[in-house]
Parts: C-alpha cells; structure tokens; sequence
C-alpha cells in the first residue's frame, strides 16, 4: 500500500470511525450492525484507495460505503418488512452519489456523535462497561486492544462489551442527549469516563510502563470530539484543558530507562509549549463563563506548574488556594492528600505532614500507596529517617506500578542504605 494511502485511512479511522458509527447507530438502532458494516468500509478502503487514488471527502466516502454495506446486511438478513423500509428509506440516497457527498448534514452527524456518547457513558451501565463501551464504539479500538489496555483476559473484556450492549437493548436505554434537566449531572458522568481513561493513561495502575500514551491520546481525542459538541459547556473545555496540561509534560515524566522523574526534577524544556498553549486558551475560555467546576480547578493547578518557567517560580500558596476551592466542591480523601502536598510546599513539610497524618488517622487512604509515599516524602523531608524507611516499605507494599516501584526503592535506599531490592 502507497503511503499517502495508508496515511489517509489511518488520518480517516481517527477522524471519522466514531462518526460513521454513530450515524448508523442513529439509523438501524443495531450496534453490531454499524461496528461491523463500518469495519467493512474501511477494508474497502484498503482495497481500493491505493488504485483508485485517496477520495475527495475520505469521510463522506466511507460512510456511504458503510450505508451501502447496512442496507445489504438488512436484506440479506431478511428482516421484517417495515424494519428494512424504515431503515433502508432513511439511510438511502440518490444513486448518482460518487461517494463523496455527505449522506446526513453535519448537524446531524455532530447530534448522533454526541447521542453516542451519553449512550455509551449512561449511568445504568456499570463503570467498566461504560469506558470499555466507550473505546470500541468512538474511539475503534479492537476487544483485544482495550482488553490489553485494562490488563485483563480478551474474553472477560469481551463480555464486558456483549453485557452492556445488551442493557441498552434489554433495559431501553434511550439513545439521546438527555433533557435539561438531567444535562448537568449526566455530563459529569460522561466527564468522569473521560478523566477515567486519561488517568489510566496518564499513571498506569499495573504493568512496566508508568505511561500509556495510547490510552492518553484516545481519552484526548474524545475530550475534544466532546468540547467540539458541548462548547457552551465550561467544564469539558476545563477537562481538555486539565489533560493537555498533564499531557504536555509526559515526555519529561520518566527517564531513558523508563524511571518516574519527579515534578520538581523535569527538564522542562522537553515540555510541549504548543499543549500547554492551547491548555491555557482553553481554561481562559472556559474560567470566562464564572462557573468554575472540579475540571476547571483542576486544570487551574496543572497550568501553575506548566506556566513556571523553573520548579522555584511554582505559585504553591495559589495551589493551595485553588486546592481549598476544589474541596468544596470534592470533598475527597485524595484532594485533601493533594492540598496536604501544596500545603508542605507552601508553609513547610511539618504543616503538611500534620495534614496527612491526620488522613492516615481516617483510615480512608490506609491502602492508597500515595499516601504513605506522601508521608515518606516529608517525613524524609524532616530529617526522620528510620520513620520515613517504614513508610516507604507502606508504599512499597501497596503499589503494583513497576515504575513507582523503582523510585519508591530508590528513595528508600537513600534513607535507609542498607535496604536491598527484592
């Protein structure tokens, strides 16, 4: 295959599968039916776009083969008579197409992706079926890839995706964007699979790699599809933002042995500035509406540590801050173990520590491996340490991230010299 060729279909999967997948969807109402006639569209491109030359509109060409494909499988299917009228009068046009005109106008492919989405994210589905439902239906990947994204069996993620499909169909959930009234929280909802999937990304729970930039760059490219649908909607633009922040620093994040490097410790001029440029258009925007939401605190503390030119210029009595807002609104064991560290950095290792201990009291973080790396960091911090040692050995304990587990060992080792890795 020619390489413009293979470069437009890959260009197309990325732009275009979720699109043609939804507007099936819309259609047919048969899940299986759009993945599969979709899948075959795209076969066709490889068959023929390396003769035929690259399409005009690649988009409107697939999903035109992907309608044909539909109607043929509805026929050869033989199902009831008014099933195949209704689907084969909407999905149907002209033959005179050349493939390259758009079957539906982009208002209606935008409001079928944006259907698909609170679909895939509906608050009837179990987590797992609601980011795994989410990756194979927008994003394209294979059972098998998202099965390896999770770290779990092919067949156990295979199921995942056979049980939520059929709650959608069995428990009638509706295939739309919900009604203002149920708008703001089932947005949060689908916000909160996003930020699910970045996170597994961003900091893998298991396995050699601390990053996995492919599951960081799926989460990215529904963020934007999501803030291209929803722009009146401040906080998937704070989301967007939040992960373009983080993301802007991955390169920096570990060595060229694959080690975890500190926040403080990057070499920030391996950050990308254009990430971080549009993560700072997109929160201004956003932080313009006056309805700041946890996204777009959050997103406000990423760009304080982007936007420092040096580790010394971090603002941490401004993350504080910024923390202490965000715990209005979340409430939560890990935002105060955040504004514990922003605190230690702010005022000293011995207020934040006060903090953490007091969290440790709790009991609510007993098996997080953070909070006992947290405590570690600042009892070491303090010059304690044989208590910093153990705390380490905590964190040690509760971690199954090869990569933390390498720098948690080096930390140890410094406090406690005589510590061997097993």
């Amino acid at each position: 295959m020619s390489q413009d060729a293979q470069h437009a279909i890959a260009e197309a999967f990325t732009a275009d599968w979720g699109r043609i997948v939804a507007t099936l969807i819309g259609r047919t109402g048969d899940w299986d039916l759009a993945e599969d006639c979709a899948q075959q569209a795209f076969a066709e491109a490889v068959r023929r776009w390396p003769t035929d030359g690259v399409p005009r509109r690649p988009g409107a060409w697939l999903t035109t083969v992907a309608r044909n494909r539909a109607v043929d499988r509805l026929r050869h299917e033989q199902m009831k008579a008014e099933r195949l009228r209704e689907a084969s009068a909407v999905l149907a046009r002209s033959d005179g197409t050349d493939g390259e005109e758009p079957l539906w106008d982009e208002g209606e492919i935008a409001d079928d992706r944006l259907r698909l989405i609170f679909t895939c994210c509906h608050p009837a589905l179990p987590l797992d079926g609601r980011v795994a439902l989410t990756l194979r239906t927008l994003a394209g990947l294979t059972t098998a890839e998202i099965a390896h994204a999770f770290l779990v069996p092919e067949p156990t993620m295979a199921k995942r995706l056979v049980r939520a499909k059929h709650k959608i169909a069995h428990a009638g959930i509706p295939y739309r964007v919900p009604p203002a009234h149920q708008l703001p929280q089932r947005t949060s909802g689908v916000l909160a699979v996003l930020y699910l999937l970045f996170n597994e990304g961003y900091t893998a729970s298991a396995g050699p790699d601390l990053i996995r930039v492919d599951l960081c760059g799926e989460a990215i490219r529904l963020a934007r599809a999501l803030t291209a649908l929803m722009p009146d909607e401040p906080e998937a633009g704070g989301l967007l933002a939040l992960m373009l922040f983080h993301h802007s620093r991955r390169l920096a994040r570990v060595d060229q042995a694959g080690d975890l490097v500190t926040l403080e410790e990057q070499d920030r001029s391996r950050w990308d500035r254009a990430e971080a440029d549009e993560a700072n258009a997109l929160l201004h925007t956003a932080l313009a509406r006056h309805a700041a939401g946890p996204y777009q605190l959050q997103a406000a503390i990423a760009g304080c540590h982007v936007n420092a030119a040096r580790a010394a210029d971090t603002d941490w009595r401004q993350i504080t801050v910024l923390y202490e807002r965000l715990l209005e609104v979340m409430p939560y064991p890990l935002v105060a173990l955040n504004h514990a560290v922003a605190t230690a950095m702010a005022t000293g290792p011995g207020e934040g520590l006060a903090l953490v201990e007091r969290l440790a009291a709790s009991g609510e973080l007993r098996d997080y491996h953070l909070l006992h790396a947290t405590r570690a960091d600042l009892l070491r911090r303090l010059g304690r340490s044989s208590e910093a040692g153990a705390a380490y050995r905590q964190a040690l304990d509760r971690t199954s991230s090869e990569a933390e587990r390498r720098y948690l060992t080096r930390r140890l080792q410094e406090v406690d010299p005589g510590h061997a890795e097993t």
